[in-house]
């Protein structure tokens, strides 16, 4: 009988060693929290000898909502804001996602000119600093300011104005949206009032301690913005250019160390070739060839950076990385460092194989997805920093939590298609998991921290990246696991400074927020099935 044990506990042995092989794990064996019953083992090698990219932040932007929440939302907007830039950790639940950056919308005046603006969604309308008779209102964009404010005493320092259409009092059609679809929407002789503006506005929230890093003064100029749906203008490459040249000059008589982020091109295939308008493609060689008219590459104030968004390139694993690796590419020709400006799943051609559809998706279904979309912008395009794009709104129409992190109910809503104009009544809200999947990486990959390399059987199923702490102190690692068993890690590390004192994970689930759990250090890590889990080791 002792014969037999000994036989059973051998292969039992050999079994479990094997890499992909399935384990049963007990509760004592790993703390007894929550462990899966049954997991797949999985090789893992972490080399902190081998370096990439420095990250700079992770983002989400102000539009639309947060200007009527931080205004009228006066019982539950701290809450809100907690939820977006505290880095707390208190009880083993992180208090919020703890985001570096801030994106802060200059708007146009559609919201000063009410219904005579053209937009008829009142939540798309954006207030401006800019009076008629061209004089500055510092009390306007109340509930913007509020979460300004928010995010620089909860730790975030770094701060983006950007704009998606000129002040309606520079643009030819007096409106926030353009009549034309092709070409800018600025006045000819208001290209350098418009550059003053803005770094007028930068001055002002420099002099507030605020420290704006950048000006983003276009937003996907590839596109018409003609239907009145929002603020917008459309510009060709070399009306950008001319408009970043007036920046340019207009930050440095305002004595501003704010740079200027050029790009936010629409989707990455602009970047790097020809799309619908070539005046309004290649945007990467049109900026950065010394021969090219639109040359932008000598300015004093543009430090070798373009942006540009996620959207429509992301329908399959396989397509997501080949665009990201040939824009890459073409940055690389220019020496350039890339931001990831907006995602939400905006596409409507998503593989039915690798995600399914909207109408049967779990809110977890699509916070999964985003990861994998980060994870090929941060791995394969090798961008400095990832920005989602809605931070809170109205979920409607089915949309889940596809546009946002932080889904609103106002006062008094009923349903798909109300008046958005009800944001003003205050409401209730709630965290999705988009929110705690961005946390994953948001939280814990810290500015400065550096990617290192991590080696597995990469797949649109399982995958992950690792990164390495300014002081050598920290190293962290994000992985998603789709598979619905648990995946034990079993680790190689190489070129790892100091001796592991704590190990420490922090998983999303359709069921857990970041949910915290310690681990001895010679414990192997287990992830949960379907799941994003980003685990931190302390070193000494």
């Amino acid at each position: 009988m002792k014969l037999k044990q000994l036989l059973f506990s051998i292969l039992l042995f050999n079994f479990s060693a094997c890499s992909d092989a399935e384990t049963t794990l007990s509760q004592e064996e790993e703390g007894g929290q929550d462990t899966p019953t049954a997991s797949v083992t999985k090789t893992v090698t972490i080399d902190a000898g081998q370096t990439f990219q420095t990250i700079k932040g992770f983002a989400a932007s102000d539009c639309w909502a947060p200007a009527f929440v931080g205004k009228y939302w006066t019982n539950n907007r701290n809450e809100i804001a907690e939820l977006l830039f505290s880095s707390e950790i208190a009880d083993g639940q992180p208090k919020g996602i703890g985001l570096s950056m801030w994106r802060v919308n200059m708007g146009g005046g559609s919201m000063e000119q009410e219904d005579a603006s053209g937009i008829s969604n009142v939540s798309r309308r954006a207030e401006s600093y800019l009076n008629d008779d061209l004089t500055l209102d510092w009390t306007r964009c109340e509930g913007q300011r509020y979460f300004m404010e928010q995010a620089k005493e909860l730790g975030c320092d770094q701060f983006v104005l950007f704009s998606n259409t000129p002040p309606v009092q520079y643009t030819k059609n007096g409106k926030g949206f353009s009549s034309e679809g092709n070409k800018s929407n600025l006045k000819e002789d208001c290209y350098d009032d418009f550059a003053n503006y803005m770094a007028d506005v930068a001055s002002h929230y420099q002099s507030e301690g605020y420290n704006i890093t950048h000006i983003s003064p276009i937003n996907e100029p590839q596109f018409s913005w003609n239907d009145g749906g929002q603020e917008g203008s459309p510009w060709t490459n070399d009306e950008a250019a001319h408009l970043i040249r007036e920046l340019d000059k207009a930050l440095t008589e305002h004595s501003l160390s704010t740079d200027i982020l050029p790009g936010e091109a629409a989707e990455w295939t602009y970047l790097y070739t020809i799309k619908d308008d070539e005046n309004r493609s290649k945007v990467l060689e049109a900026f950065y060839e010394p021969s090219s008219s639109a040359y932008i590459g000598d300015l004093s104030h543009v430090k070798k950076l373009i942006g540009g968004h996620s959207y429509w390139t992301d329908s399959t694993w396989d397509g997501m990385r080949n665009t990201r690796q040939r824009m890459a590419q073409a940055a690389a020709q220019y020496g350039l460092e890339v931001w990831q400006t907006e995602w939400s799943m905006l596409g409507d051609n998503y593989s039915s194989t690798e995600f399914g559809s909207y109408d049967t998706a779990t809110t977890m279904d699509i916070a999964l997805y985003m990861s994998r979309v980060i994870h090929n912008d941060l791995t394969v395009a090798g961008v400095t920093s990832w920005s989602y794009w809605t931070s809170m709104d109205i979920s409607q129409w089915g949309q889940k939590d596809r546009f946002l992190l932080i889904s609103l109910v106002p006062n008094g809503w009923t349903g798909d298609g109300g008046d958005t104009g009800l944001l003003r009544n205050g409401g209730s809200y709630e965290a999705m998991p988009t929110l705690w999947v961005l946390g994953n990486y948001s939280r814990f990959i810290r500015p400065g921290y550096q990617r290192i390399a991590l080696s597995l059987n990469e797949s649109l199923n399982f995958f992950g990246s690792a990164w390495i702490s300014p002081e050598k102190d920290k190293i962290v690692a994000v992985y998603t696991n789709y598979s619905n068993k648990g995946i034990r890690l079993s680790e190689t590390r190489q070129g790892w400074n100091g001796e592991i004192t704590a190990i420490k994970t922090y998983t999303t689930t359709q069921d857990k927020d970041l949910v915290e759990k310690s681990y001895a250090p010679d414990k192997e890590v287990v992830l949960d099935a379907e799941s994003v889990t980003t685990v931190v080791y302390t070193l000494k």
